[in-house]
């Protein structure tokens, strides 16, 4: 592929790690390999699903989010481990690092994914030879296979990935989408749920093909702004950036857990809103966020879930705060019948530093407390400049070299937390 052809045009890597946390597990233990393996959250209890499974597993049938006990039903030698977090945070790392030796524009949207910008890199080395070398070493260095997707933009990049696992390069160029890409089912497509490949089937759009000629009008009405940006996808046309800083960008922090057994006892659902509370608010305040809008999600049974939320005045991050929203919530629209999952999700989040309190008759005392040491501070930022003083705010950009590995991968996203 002669990328040089188009001096212009950008040149974009998707390195997608293949069954990242089962590849992590055989790089650690070299007994596994070859076996079919399976990550499991719970690895006794009724709620343990699948997280990911080796490729021995999944050519008999095993699936991600697949129950445990019927994943033990399709492969009884299945061997099941549990996930380590810690190990899989130290094999991104590591992953990523390989990675920014070829270029600083690496952009992580995932622990085992990301996206490069070797447009400047082909100079000195052809494209597909840098992804040769990518892949092998991630081999050699860290005994992890991956897929990786070349093309002219991050979404066919993604698409590429795909095609060709396990340990698969792929080049998709645009004059080639009605042949590679077209004729591809419309939900296979990256950013295509679903729910919203139902609604484009409903107007006879079954392929990626027909979503590219789709009426704009049409698509307009059934999917909104989204069908535009649908359409531009399927033709190929992406302008996004490769941006290493998005990993700071997130939206929302949440935990969800699944009951031991159904249950309508009241005392038992608050506590575990309670326990969700805490887990959701000690990561707000890890990276320094407050939250505007606290949902909570309810399930019934397997088939029947409801999500809800409650917009807030003021921004919160206290246990307490998240808690009582989540309870509000809970006795609104809990129709009394047994539960078996109850989650947690703090949403609208904005740095510490942004917010702005409403003062309002119910929170002007609180608030008066706190006017002493505000105007000592006023006074000091008054004196020596502001932001002499901060409080529990992390500022990316004075992040000193030893930390910064760790602060421009994907765990400023909550993947694993």
């Amino acid at each position: 592929m002669n990328f040089q052809e188009k001096k212009s045009g950008r040149i974009i890597f998707h390195v997608d790690m293949n069954s990242f946390y089962a590849s992590v597990e055989m790089a650690y233990d070299p007994t596994l390999r070859g076996k079919p393996l399976a990550i499991a959250g719970n690895v006794e209890e009724r709620k343990g699903i699948v997280v990911t499974c080796s490729y021995e597993a999944r050519a008999v049938g095993v699936k991600t989010t697949m129950p445990l006990w019927e994943a033990r039903q399709k492969c009884p030698d299945l061997i099941v481990r549990k996930p380590n977090f810690e190990r899989y945070r130290k094999s991104s790392q590591a992953m990523f690092e390989i990675l920014r030796n070829y270029t600083d524009l690496v952009e992580p949207v995932s622990i085992d994914e990301g996206y490069m910008d070797v447009t400047e890199c082909h100079l000195s080395l052809p494209p597909l030879k840098i992804a040769e070398e990518i892949q092998k070493r991630l081999y050699k260095e860290l005994l992890l296979p991956c897929s990786i997707g070349v093309a002219p933009n991050k979404f066919l990049a993604k698409m590429a990935s795909d095609m060709k696992k396990p340990m698969g390069i792929t080049v998709l160029r645009k004059r080639e989408l009605f042949r590679n890409l077209w004729p591809m089912d419309v939900g296979e497509m990256h950013g295509v749920g679903s729910k919203t490949a139902e609604k484009l089937k409903a107007i006879n759009i079954t392929t990626i093909g027909e979503l590219a000629k789709g009426n704009d009008y049409q698509l307009k009405h059934v999917l909104g702004i989204n069908g535009e940006r649908l359409k531009k996808r399927a033709n190929g046309e992406d302008n996004r950036p490769v941006d290493p800083d998005s990993v700071f960008e997130f939206k929302s922090i949440g935990n969800s857990t699944t009951l031991p057994k159904d249950t309508d006892d009241e005392f038992q659902i608050e506590k575990v809103l309670e326990k969700l509370a805490v887990s959701v608010s000690a990561r707000m305040k890890r990276k320094s966020v407050l939250s505007h809008n606290i949902q909570l999600v309810i399930r019934y049974g397997i088939h029947h879930t409801i999500t809800r939320s409650r917009k807030l005045k003021n921004p919160i991050e206290s246990v307490e705060q998240i808690k009582e929203a989540a309870v509000f919530l809970l006795k609104k629209h809990w129709n009394g019948e047994p539960l078996r999952l109850l989650g947690i999700t703090a949403q609208d989040l904005i740095e510490k530093d942004h917010s702005v309190k409403q003062l309002d008759l119910f929170t002007f005392h609180e608030d008066a407390k706190q006017e002493p040491l505000q105007k000592t501070l006023q006074d000091l930022e008054d004196k020596f400049g502001k932001g002499i003083i901060r409080k529990g705010i992390k500022n990316k950009n004075t992040v000193n070299s030893e930390s910064t590995a760790k602060l421009t991968t994907s765990f400023q996203k909550d993947f694993l937390e």
